[in-house]
């Protein structure tokens, strides 16, 4: 797919093979002819982005469909910050990131974007979705600070990879990898925009009974604590199998921790039990992947459980 821009009228077109899409900043519309714009992604499923369309202007409703993943940043925040200052000698306390570029795919509408550029990062948020994008753009330009530090696209980690190889010191995939359909294209899309000694951040589901009964049947169809459909069970990824993807194509895992979210208080803690949620970290190696062990799973950063509020 080849994108135009032809700036006098704001208006993008995109071709390829006789379908065409067209774009302008001032239509509050968009126009699809023969085939929907996602169909040549090996990673976006069009049917995941039909789900999620309906939900693109709740993003910043904290007590809404969102709110898990609000809270979900006590953890994760912290989690790539900590992780990401191991590598290097000295930081600012009041921007500890500054200067490092961070690729957030799957961004919504910047849950994780925002805390990310406080702490310093330029960031730089990816969705397939419009709607999530424009979202996204309008939260952070009401902060003068975030709106230089973080910039917005809507494509596909694919759409990017040719003019952003080993652009990043660090790529962060959270609440993604569940929903993509080619998984190892992902990762290996991943390993091309990073750095060497790069790190990817991952936090997702694991593909356990346990996972299908409280993360479908309990959280969707009863609770309702996330929106029906949001996830399909034979899309979970077990941290075998991850592991299992991530080694071949250029990674070396680091750290593998459980999450475990309590419905009730509405917050997220570390625990050494990964078979509901979890999170990754791996490192883009910069020589030859070895076939030892090389990650360990802790109860949370640097070995401490993290406290609920």
């Amino acid at each position: 797919m080849t994108p135009w821009l032809f700036s006098d009228k704001g208006i993008m077109c995109l071709k390829s093979n006789n379908i065409i899409f067209a774009y302008s900043d001032k239509m509050k519309s968009y126009r699809y002819v023969g085939m929907r714009l996602y169909s040549t992604s090996k990673t976006v499923d069009p049917k995941e982005m039909k789900t999620f369309k309906a939900l693109a202007y709740k993003w910043w409703d904290e007590q809404g469909a969102y709110a898990p993943l609000h809270s979900m940043n006590d953890l994760r925040v912290p989690f790539i910050r900590d992780n990401l200052l191991k590598t290097v000698t000295n930081h600012q306390l009041e921007s500890p990131l500054s200067g490092m570029k961070i690729l957030d795919v799957g961004c919504g509408g910047g849950l994780l974007c925002e805390p990310l550029g406080r702490l310093g990062a330029l960031v730089t948020g990816i969705d397939p979705l419009n709607e999530n994008i424009k979202t996204a753009q309008q939260h952070k330009s009401f902060d003068p600070v975030l709106d230089k530090r973080i910039q917005y696209n809507a494509c596909s980690l694919e759409d990017i990879v040719e003019e952003t190889v080993e652009t990043f010191d660090a790529v962060v995939a959270s609440e993604v990898v569940e929903h993509v359909n080619d998984l190892e294209t992902f990762i290996q899309c991943c390993c091309q925009v990073l750095k060497p000694g790069g790190s990817l951040f991952i936090t997702t589901i694991n593909k356990t009974q346990l996972s299908y009964a409280l993360g479908i049947i309990f959280a969707e169809q009863i609770a309702g604590i996330v929106p029906k459909g949001t996830h399909t069970w034979e899309k979970f990824v077990s941290p075998e199998e991850l592991e299992s993807l991530l080694e071949p194509n250029g990674f070396l895992v680091q750290t593998i921790t459980g999450m475990l979210y309590n419905p009730f208080s509405g917050y997220w803690r570390w625990t050494e039990n990964t078979s509901l949620n979890y999170a990754a970290h791996a490192i883009k190696s910069s020589a030859p992947v070895e076939t030892e062990e090389h990650h360990t799973k802790t109860p949370g950063i640097d070995g401490q459980e993290a406290s609920q509020k």
